[in-house]
């Protein structure tokens, strides 16, 4: 026999009923970070915590607080960023994609809503974030690549010095070098559990996942990563800076754009790996240099 639900009021609750009781929701977001002042709400900026807090609210008739397992900073995207919300409704979990997508505007989107326990945290209950920070190394400039990417062409790039500089990175270490003023956290001790740089074409990806980051890291370290791809600076000086917390003379951060949430891991995930796994697009350009010049030969 089919359930019947409730007849539902404005505010998501059933008419003529007693208050429905509390369950909490997790969500599954993509957004595009450049018109966003970056994930958590502030006065005067728009925000993608603001944006889906605002949108919920508009369905329960409440204000609500949105918990989110990363904070992005202002131009950065996710590709599978994870929050949760408390909601006293009869309103399944699993509709709340779909209900959410109708009101949510469109550099912003739930893959996936689910119920989750009482005690399970997007925060608290990950245990690891992954991101991915891509460059354009291609000389010609791309319109359809430039919204997510560094284009940096000035120098070749060597991925092999840029993964060996990366590799001393793995494990427990102290990065104040990568740590921006302005964080409230304590300390600038990080656990990382993977390093990777790869060349895809005129795309090199730098991947890091870590139990989790500090406010600015990925685009300091970044930043310092390119001057010894580019020559300027050796895998092992680049290790001493950080090791030995020389924060000044780590200058330049990698513009947002390049930056992207890939995912958040957690012991025993409430979504299906397709859902969240690897879900931001990688560019492919099979006209590389070496088949530019074939054809111009021919």
């Amino acid at each position: 026999m089919a359930t019947v639900l409730p007849e539902l009021g404005e505010t998501g609750k059933p008419r003529n009923s007693l208050q429905p009781e509390s369950q909490r929701v997790a969500l599954v977001i993509q957004y595009l970070g450049t018109r966003f002042h970056g994930w958590q709400r502030q006065a005067q900026h728009r925000t993608v915590q603001e944006e889906i807090e605002r949108a919920i609210a508009s369905v329960l008739g409440h204000p609500v607080t949105l918990h989110g397992a990363g904070r992005t900073d202002s131009g950065v995207h996710a590709a599978a960023q994870v929050a949760h919300f408390d909601a006293a409704t009869v309103i399944p979990p699993h509709r709340w994609r779909d209900i959410l997508n109708g009101r949510l505007p469109d550099d912003v989107l739930v893959r996936a809503s689910a119920p989750v326990a009482k005690a399970w945290h997007a925060r608290f209950s990950a245990s690891w974030r992954r991101y991915r920070y891509t460059l354009y190394t291609d000389a010609c400039p791309n319109l359809f690549v430039r919204p997510f990417s560094w284009h940096y062409y000035q120098v070749p790039l060597d991925v092999g010095a840029m993964q060996s500089a990366l590799m001393p990175l793995l494990g427990r270490q102290h990065l104040a070098a990568f740590h921006r003023a302005g964080s409230k956290r304590a300390h600038s001790w990080v656990d990382v559990q993977v390093v990777e740089c790869i060349r895809r074409g005129p795309f090199v990806q730098i991947e890091i996942q870590a139990s989790g980051f500090l406010y600015g890291m990925v685009r300091l370290l970044v930043g310092l990563l390119v001057e010894v791809g580019g020559g300027g600076r050796s895998p092992e000086a680049f290790t001493r800076l950080w090791q030995e917390q020389r924060r000044d003379e780590v200058k330049y951060a990698a513009p947002p754009q390049g930056l992207c949430l890939l995912r958040v891991g957690y012991p025993d995930s409430p979504f299906e790996p397709a859902l969240w796994y690897d879900t931001q697009p990688q560019f492919l350009l099979p006209l590389t240099e070496s088949a530019s010049a074939l054809l111009s030969s021919g």
